[in-house]
């Protein structure tokens, strides 16, 4: 079984995707888009995906202020969960993405990408922590 994860931000959408086991998640791509709220060409594009892969669920990032409060993207996340769920008819799991930036920039930098280079990558990186944590999750 796989799973998908997903880095919904307001110009583009990381995408990972675990392996066969469901032990670990590699970043697949970033989907852009030139308007936050023109969404159709990037859930076509994540349903591809998702055939292609043959995804049986998904772990979308929700993002969570560190006081564990929730704020206007939260909101927006929320929405596209939805969207999510009617155009793929597959479960979708919100996952506390807290830090997942910081510890995806802090990763390329470690590895010597180039700051120039890291926007290409960074929501690509950023979803696969977000799925790994929560890979790890159903393991412990």
């Amino acid at each position: 079984m796989r799973i998908m994860g997903l880095d919904y931000g307001s110009r583009t959408v990381g995408v990972a995707v675990s392996d066969a086991l469901g032990l670990t998640a590699q970043g697949v791509e970033t989907v852009t888009r030139e308007e936050e709220n023109k969404l159709r060409k990037t859930l076509r594009r994540i349903e591809e995906l998702a055939r292609e892969y043959e995804v049986e669920r998904i772990v979308l990032g929700y993002p969570k202020h560190m006081n564990n409060s929730l704020g206007d993207r939260a909101e927006k996340t929320e929405a596209f969960k939805e969207m999510l769920e009617r155009r793929l008819g597959l479960p979708v799991v919100l996952w506390d993405e807290r830090l997942t930036t910081v510890a995806a920039e802090r990763i390329l930098m470690e590895s010597g990408v180039r700051r120039e280079n890291r926007k290409e990558v960074i929501d690509k990186v950023a979803a696969g922590l977000i799925l790994q944590g929560y890979l790890d999750s159903l393991v412990s």
